[in-house]
């Protein structure tokens, strides 16, 4: 099984080229592949399959030709991955699989069709619309932090941190504990902080996140966004740049005057090889 591996802010992904949809993937094979000691070791599996070859993507074909198949580490399937789109979209200029036009390149994914502009060694996404639409709260230990739920084709909950709390205090070693009537299917949780001023971005967060099905990670691109829209609601602006530092490095989230967002960053191809499904532990 060929595979390439890649990551955007440290957020990492094994890569496995599929475009007739002829593997089969299981949660096992996720699982084994993401496994760090074990495996070749990821947050997540993107598989590269043509939308016409995928059941879940099919109804996109005549609007994107390539479906990113994304599945947590766990071996749990996910409607989108902000980080991984955009891995995703290196990937296939790269190899040559496609070649963004002017108005870029038309990527499906289970929360609908994105599309990546390939700027350099940024990638930049035009990410579904965020909603921000309830109140909930989060725990982690004995501390319970308020915070919003962010509906990114994905579900995700934003909590403020109380003050004298850091960010680097907070035991993320478990997921932190969330209310499951809101939130069926779990949650991607954030922690965000605000962080002093940039001349390049109207706001300037710190955040540290635990994604559901894969644990604490050094990046998330979809909280990112989701952090991105909390952050520009609560300073009362309707457009802006929010500059997002996660452990892995910054992304930036962007609501502009065409009510477009956008999320951008790094996406970094680092490494192809074989692996050998049979020997994975």
């Amino acid at each position: 099984m060929k595979f390439t591996k890649g990551h955007g802010t440290g957020n990492d992904f094994v890569i496995l080229p599929d475009p007739d949809g002829a593997l089969e993937l299981t949660p096992s094979l996720v699982a084994r592949l993401c496994d760090r000691r074990f495996g070749i070791g990821g947050d997540g599996i993107l598989r590269v399959v043509r939308s016409a070859k995928h059941p879940d993507a099919a109804g996109y074909a005549s609007e994107a030709e390539w479906f990113m198949d994304y599945w947590n580490g766990d071996g749990s399937p996910a409607e989108m991955c902000g980080n991984g789109v955009r891995v995703f979209a290196r990937y296939l200029v790269a190899r040559g699989l496609a070649s963004p036009g002017p108005q870029g390149l038309p990527i499906a994914t289970r929360a609908g069709v994105v599309v990546a502009l390939v700027e350099g060694p940024t990638v930049r996404v035009h990410m579904r619309s965020p909603s921000v639409y309830a109140a909930s709260t989060a725990t982690v230990g004995p501390l319970i932090f308020p915070g919003v739920a962010v509906d990114c084709g994905n579900p995700h909950l934003v909590c403020g941190l109380h003050d004298g709390v850091s960010l680097d205090s907070l035991d993320l070693s478990a997921a932190p504990g969330y209310d499951s009537s809101l939130f069926g299917a779990g949650v991607n949780v954030e922690f965000v902080r605000s962080a002093a001023p940039l001349a390049d971005a109207d706001l300037h967060v710190a955040m540290r996140v635990f994604e559901r099905g894969s644990g604490e990670t050094l990046s998330c691109g979809t909280g990112c966004l989701a952090v991105g829209a909390v952050a520009l609601r609560d300073a009362g602006r309707s457009t802006g740049t929010v500059a997002v530092d996660v452990p892995g490095g910054r992304v930036t989230v962007t609501h502009d005057e065409q009510d477009r967002w956008w999320l951008a960053g790094p996406a970094v191809l680092v490494a192809t090889g074989e692996v050998d499904p049979e020997q994975l532990g």
